[in-house]
């Protein structure tokens, strides 16, 4: 799947990710790369970098990579099991890289590492893991 093709079948409806400005920015076998800025949007009270923004940024990237290991994407859907991220640094401004790599890719579940840093200075600021539920869709 390309970089194009991913953006327009994230694109077929409202989500979170479009609310926080999360944009899809590369692919490749290895992995899947997205941005968020950080901003109002994704601010805590303090004007860092809220965690849950970072959650949701590992999740978004977590889900989507996993899609794309589907063998039949019509017969099946990922959806999270479980996620955890240690938050390492904090920032203020700027934007966010987030790096989705696969540490198990099985029938029934996948496991995703998602490391995010700072686009300005490179500094690791989440560490993600996120379990990923392989289930059957229903028609």
């Amino acid at each position: 799947m390309t970089l194009d093709q991913l953006k327009q079948w994230a694109s077929t409806r409202p989500t979170l990710a479009d609310a926080l400005g999360i944009e899809l920015t590369a692919i490749t076998a290895d992995y899947l790369e997205g941005r968020m800025p950080v901003d109002s949007r994704t601010h805590q009270p303090m004007g860092l970098l809220h965690g849950g923004a970072s959650v949701a940024l590992a999740e978004t990237l977590g889900s989507i990579a996993a899609h794309t290991r589907l063998p039949d994407p019509t017969k099946q859907a990922c959806v999270g099991l479980e996620i955890n991220a240690n938050h390492i640094k904090g920032v203020r401004d700027g934007h966010v890289i987030g790096r989705a790599t696969a540490l198990h890719v099985g029938r029934r579940t996948q496991v995703w590492e998602i490391r995010i840093t700072h686009e300005q200075t490179g500094a690791l600021v989440c560490i993600s893991r996120i379990t990923m539920a392989v289930i059957d869709v229903e028609k």
